[in-house]
């Protein structure tokens, strides 16, 4: 069986049995594919761990980040893992690869003050009307008051929220279900968008969307990408630099820690499955509160 082939087999595999979720399985895609393209597509049994490490060198060649180099190293080492254990070969060329070691990055974040400064002014804004404002600051403000990933707000259905009790329904990582609540700002935004706002973008679309959310310019879903356009540009002055798509999501959690909520449980707000991937966002809030005493104590 050629590599390409084995591949295919493979990512069946991660949809139908492991059920990971299609983002997921597009990511392992189009890591495997860069294999495949790289080594040339041979017969799965002749793939051995130089042809591997040579990959993975052209991969930092082409000036990939250690993250992704760990993404990619785990996809491959994932599916020569599962091609041994299925008989398909005999010997894991993956299980010695290794990627190199990713340094700790703190998450760049807003302060509180700034958050809400910007969403009291894109609320005012939104005043008077336009679609696009009213989406944008209910979507800044449920990714702020949930601390929701950005793809979990794309997936929001209209049946995904209990206005009553102000709570989200979110399908994370592994289809996991989540609820996680909302205060009553982003409750508000969420009502003037869904009365004055989805309408109208509802109106560009045939046919039409009926069970999305939130709505992009056209009418269909809303894109991941659409949605990074959104924080970059609304939340980027506010931090003053470049931000990712998560800089709500990284806000929300260190504000939460600054304001006394406890690590468990802004790890199952957040849909953590480890309790060290939440752990970051003390860090950020120890460096935040030192930088407060350095600047405040008169003996600093």
């Amino acid at each position: 069986m050629i590599l390409s082939d084995a591949a295919e087999d493979y990512l069946r595999h991660l949809a139908h049995v492991r059920r990971l979720s299609p983002r997921t399985v597009r990511a392992y895609r189009g890591d495997l594919a860069d294999v495949v393209t790289v080594l040339g597509d041979p017969p799965l049994d002749r793939v051995d761990v130089e042809a591997l490490r040579e990959w993975l060198w052209q991969s930092v060649q082409r000036g990939h980040g250690k993250a992704t180099l760990a993404r990619r190293t785990a996809a491959v080492r994932g599916f020569f893992a599962w091609a041994c254990e299925t008989g398909l070969i005999a010997n894991d060329p993956g299980a010695r690869l290794v990627a190199p070691k990713r340094g700790r990055t703190l998450p760049k974040v807003a302060t509180a003050d700034g958050v809400a400064e910007l969403l009291d002014a894109l609320r005012e804004s939104a005043r008077e009307g336009d679609p696009t404002d009213l989406r944008d600051s209910a979507i800044l403000e449920i990714l702020y008051g949930t601390g929701i990933r950005v793809s979990e707000l794309c997936d929001l259905d209209l049946d995904s929220f209990d206005a009553g009790r102000r709570t989200l329904r979110v399908i994370g990582k592994g289809d996991k279900e989540r609820v996680v609540p909302y205060g009553a700002p982003a409750a508000q935004a969420l009502d003037a968008y869904l009365v004055r706002a989805r309408p109208v973008l509802l109106a560009r679309r045939e046919p039409r969307e009926a069970t999305a959310l939130f709505l992009g310019a056209r009418g269909a879903r809303i894109g991941a990408r659409s949605v990074y356009d959104v924080v970059a540009r609304r939340l980027g002055p506010v931090v003053g630099s470049t931000v990712g798509a998560h800089a709500l999501r990284h806000s929300a959690a260190t504000h939460l820690l600054d304001g006394g909520a406890d690590l468990r449980s802004v790890q199952e707000l957040l849909g953590h499955a480890s309790l060290g991937t939440t752990q970051v966002y003390t860090h950020v809030s120890n460096e935040r509160l030192a930088a407060t005493y350095r600047l405040a104590h008169p003996r600093a």
